[in-house]
C-alpha cells in the first residue's frame, strides 16, 4: 500500500508539473508605449512596431503602407491588419486589397495560413487581412527559402481599382504578433540574425556591415549603440536558448515511465504473506 500511495503522490506531482508546462504564457503588455500612428512607403523608411502592439496609419488609397517587426528563432509571425474604407457613395466600384510579409533579405514569404488578399464591395465599410507565415528555423540559412530570424516587413496596398477611387482617404490598423512553437517544433542551431544595418544616405543593404573606424581613436568608442538597424533584439534575443518545454516532456515521461516500473513490479509481485517464513539461504 505504501508503494501505491508512493506512486499516485508522484504521479500527482508529474500532471501538474505538464499543465504548468504547457500553460500558456501571456504576453508582455504593450500599453506602456505609445503606438505608432504612421506608416512607411517603402522598406528603407518602414515604421517600427514591436510584437502584439497595434499601429494606425491615415493614407491614401493606392499608397504603398510598410512597417517592420522582429522575429526570433523558434516563433511563428502573424500579421492581422484592418482597413476602414471610405464611404460607399465616393467609390466607383469593389477594390481587392493585400497584405504581404517579406523578411529581411526582402524575399516574400508564402502565407501558411490566413487571408492575405481580399476583395472588397462598394458598400463594404471595413476589410480584415491576415497572413501566418512559417516557423522560423534557427538553423535556416540566407541561401535557402526558409524563413529567416530578424526583421520582417510588412506592406499593405490595393492591387486593383477603379482608376477614380486612387487618393481616396482610407484607415489602417495593423497588428503583428508571434508565438513560440513549442518543444514539440523545437530544433537547434544558430545563425546571426537578419536585421538590416540602416544609414543615413546609403542603401541599405541586407549583409552589409557598419564600416570600421579608420579615424583616430578605439574602434570601442562606437558600439552597438550607435548603429541603427531595422528593428530592435527582443527581450528574449534571438535565439530559442538551450531551454524548451521538450525538457519538460522528456523528464517527465522518464519518471512516469520508472513510476509504471515499480508499480508493475510492485502488483507482479503480489502480497506478502506476514506470517511466511524466509526462505532458506
Amino acid at each position: 500500500m505504501r508503494s501505491l500511495r508512493t506512486v499516485g503522490a508522484a504521479l500527482t506531482l508529474c500532471a501538474a508539473a505538464l499543465f504548468t508546462a504547457v500553460a500558456p504564457a501571456s504576453a508582455d503588455g504593450r500599453d506602456g508605449k505609445d503606438a505608432p500612428t504612421e506608416a512607411g512607403t517603402n522598406f528603407r523608411t518602414a515604421t517600427r512596431i514591436e510584437q502584439d502592439q497595434k499601429a494606425t496609419a491615415s493614407a491614401s488609397t493606392g499608397d504603398y503602407l510598410y512597417w517592420v517587426f522582429p522575429v526570433a528563432a523558434g516563433q511563428t509571425a502573424r500579421v492581422e491588419a484592418e482597413l476602414k474604407l471610405p464611404d460607399g457613395s465616393a467609390r466607383h466600384g469593389s477594390a481587392t486589397w493585400q497584405i504581404d510579409v517579406y523578411d529581411g533579405l526582402r524575399r516574400h514569404q508564402p502565407c501558411a495560413s490566413g487571408t492575405p488578399t481580399r476583395r472588397a464591395a462598394q458598400q463594404d465599410e471595413s476589410i480584415s487581412l491576415s497572413c501566418t507565415v512559417r516557423q522560423v528555423r534557427s538553423w535556416a540559412e540566407r541561401w535557402s527559402n526558409d524563413p529567416l530570424e530578424g526583421a520582417y516587413y510588412v506592406r499593405l496596398t490595393v492591387v486593383d481599382l477603379p482608376d477614380p477611387d486612387l487618393g481616396l482617404p482610407v484607415e489602417a490598423e495593423i497588428k503583428a504578433s508571434a508565438r513560440d512553437a513549442g518543444g514539440a517544433h523545437a530544433d537547434g542551431g544558430k545563425v546571426t540574425p537578419l536585421n538590416p544595418v540602416l544609414r543615413a544616405g546609403v542603401l541599405s543593404e541586407t549583409d552589409s556591415e557598419p564600416p570600421e573606424d579608420s579615424g583616430s581613436g578605439s574602434s570601442d568608442d562606437k558600439g552597438d549603440a550607435d548603429t541603427s538597424h531595422a528593428v530592435a533584439e527582443p527581450a528574449d534575443g534571438w535565439g530559442s536558448g538551450w531551454w524548451s518545454d521538450r525538457w519538460v516532456w522528456t523528464l517527465a515521461g522518464a519518471a512516469l515511465a520508472a513510476l509504471a516500473g515499480v508499480g508493475g513490479y510492485t502488483l507482479a509481485r503480489g502480497p506478502r504473506s506476514p506470517g511466511r517464513p524466509p526462505a532458506d539461504v
